[in-house]
């Protein structure tokens, strides 16, 4: 059988160190930036899946500098937006950091999840855990954020869900959305993760959102599939 794209690229992409736009960085998020070496590496903790076959399931996260899992609040808020399951869905987590995000997914039934992380120690712990749950469904990309999108949309890749939560303050969402838009299949939704408040940039529109302490969450969709839009009407 002849590997996906994303398949393909996880057993090339070198898993290197973060760049400041790939990935969860220092002061955002999930993984390190350019500065990890001058940061002091913390001891692993653990979180753990919150719903679906893995629940309760614990996650190591390992003592990478700003490496930030969504909170469980924040993930069972939305995975309660989402409807529970997620059965048949193709999910992309192109910031997959300690992998919490996507392994849910795969928890409660994604039938494929690529997930694209670039720190090697954030990779290997997200290797470990695909390994120990038999997460068939995902396929982990050791690389660079931007690059896999680019990729994925070459070869017409489409999903039906992107969880897109990069390090906070650093406009990487507002990069990555373009990106991302192709990549959508008819319906698809976007969950986007923010340090602050987030207003959608035209052409997209507000589904949910919600806040717990200084993490923002929302649900974004594409403005032209908006249930009430009318057809000929044009963008604002």
């Amino acid at each position: 059988m002849v590997a996906s794209p994303a398949r393909r690229a996880a057993r090339t992409a070198p898993p290197g160190g973060r760049g400041p736009a790939t990935g969860r960085s220092p002061g955002a998020g999930r993984a390190p930036g350019a500065s990890r070496g001058a940061a002091p590496v913390g001891p692993p903790h653990r979180v753990r899946i919150v719903g679906g076959k893995w629940k309760r399931t614990p996650l190591v996260v390992p003592g990478v500098p700003g490496l930030r899992p969504t909170p469980d609040r924040v993930r069972e808020t939305l995975f309660n937006w989402l409807g529970q399951s997620l059965e048949g869905r193709a999910c992309l987590d192109p910031f997959a950091g300690s992998g919490a995000l996507g392994l849910e997914a795969a928890s409660r039934g994604a039938r494929r999840v690529v997930m694209v992380e670039r720190d090697r120690d954030a990779v290997a712990a997200i290797r470990a855990a695909v390994a120990r749950l038999d997460a068939a469904a995902v396929e982990l990309v050791a690389g660079d954020a931007f690059d896999a999108l680019r990729r994925l949309a070459r070869a017409g890749e489409r999903f039906d869900l992107v969880l897109l939560d990069p390090p906070f303050g650093q406009g990487l969402v507002e990069q990555a959305l373009p990106l991302v838009a192709p990549l959508l299949a008819p319906g698809a939704q976007v969950y986007v993760e923010t340090g602050a408040s987030f207003a959608p940039p035209p052409g997209w529109r507000l589904v949910r959102s919600g806040r717990a302490g200084n993490v923002h969450y929302h649900l974004v969709g594409r403005d032209d599939e908006r249930p009430d839009r009318t057809p000929g009407e044009k963008q604002a």
